[in-house]
Formats: C-alpha cells, sequence, structure tokens
C-alpha cells in the first residue's frame, strides 16, 4: 500500500514539474517572438538543445529510440495543431 502511494505521489511531482517546465517553456518561447525571431528558429534550437542534454544523461542509442516513438506520434497526429482528441 505505501509504495503504491509513494508511486502516486511520484506521479504527481512529475506531473506538476511537466506543468511548470511547459510554462517556462511558452513564456520563453513568448518573449523569442516579441523580440522578433522566428518560429522556425526557436523550435530548432529548442530541438537540438533537448537532444544535445539527452544524449548526454542517456546516450545515442537511447535518444535513437526515443526519437523513433516521436516519429510514430507525429506520423499519427499528435502534435497536429489543428488535431480533436475523442
Amino acid at each position: 500500500m505505501i509504495d503504491l502511494q509513494s508511486a502516486e505521489l511520484d506521479e504527481m511531482i512529475q506531473a506538476e514539474k511537466k506543468q511548470v517546465a511547459l510554462e517556462y517553456h511558452n513564456e520563453a518561447w513568448a518573449d523569442g517572438i516579441s523580440d522578433g525571431i522566428e518560429t522556425e528558429i526557436l523550435a530548432e534550437t529548442a530541438i537540438t538543445t533537448a537532444l544535445t542534454e539527452l544524449v548526454r544523461l542517456h546516450g545515442e542509442d537511447d535518444v535513437l529510440s526515443l526519437m523513433e516513438g516521436l516519429r510514430k506520434r507525429l506520423e499519427y497526429g499528435e502534435f497536429r495543431a489543428d488535431r480533436t482528441i475523442q
């Protein structure tokens, strides 16, 4: 029972951290746009920074696996701005 509660707490903490991280990214994105930086440049640098850090932490093979998962999600339309969730 305690392990389940601990796992649930850990999951809630991770969800909160992800929400705060998203808010930080959104704020930085908005600042970049207001400074006249094109969205393509912001996106490419964000991806490059993220991939560099992930490779540093987990190695190229793990990042390649992650990228394959992201590719599948992209193909399924998960990142489309106009997608509808049913």
